[in-house]
């Protein structure tokens, strides 16, 4: 395939239709039925969502993490303290979550700040982790140059011997909670006349604002 046939690639979209009329005052309400409606849909790994950020050398980077909790208080992930999210996290604690439902033609991005979580509720999800998991979360030195896949593995049947089933959460590793100020909800529409509404705190309250395709 070549740029032109790359060009050519499109489709028409739902006609579905997103109102503020129709939307709940509260976003993460909106949020939370809209992943219902993903669950339903049985849509593979509906909680994965692309994190970005920016470093200290102010240039950004994203990767897909996996969402395992939300609510009033934030969208929380988990990861190894000294992988590249989290020293950029370190760096500059403003951060954006975006999540794309191809499926139902949707997307929402959420933009806020990340802290981290308390040692025991990073053990609490850690410990619910299979066991393979949480040894590869040992194995791991995520982000670092290794010199092959078999230094990896063999780290990994090292630390597997060690721990047996008993293996206790790292000093490394451990949850993030996003705490949003922005939500940008879009619905695609036909002729490319998507809807996207925005959440926006104003003194403790959440404004919705349309903006244009």
């Amino acid at each position: 395939m070549d740029k032109h046939e790359l060009a050519d690639l499109r489709r028409d979209f739902s006609s579905v239709g997103l109102d503020e009329s129709a939307v709940d005052p509260d976003p993460f309400v909106q949020f939370g039925e809209w992943m219902n409606d993903a669950l339903a849909a049985d849509i593979r790994d509906p909680n994965a969502m692309t994190l970005a950020t920016v470093g200290e050398d102010g240039r950004p980077d994203a990767r897909v993490v996996l969402l395992k909790y939300y609510g009033p208080d934030g969208f929380l992930f988990f990861t190894n303290y000294e992988s590249k999210k989290a020293r950029d996290l370190a760096a500059n604690p403003h951060a954006m979550l975006h999540f794309f439902w191809r499926q139902l033609d949707r997307q929402v991005s959420i933009r806020g700040t990340a802290q981290k979580t308390s040692r025991e509720e990073s053990e609490k999800y850690f410990l619910s982790r299979p066991v393979a998991s949480r040894v590869a979360a040992w194995a791991s030195s995520q982000s670092r140059v290794i010199g092959s896949r078999s230094f990896l593995e063999e780290r990994f049947r090292e630390l597997k011997e060690k721990f047996g089933d008993k293996v206790p959460l790292p000093d490394f590793w451990g949850g993030f909670r996003l705490a949003p100020d922005r939500f940008e909800f879009w619905q695609g529409r036909q002729n490319r006349l998507h809807d996207r509404l925005v959440y926006s705190q104003n003194g403790g309250t959440w404004n919705i604002q349309r903006l244009s395709p």
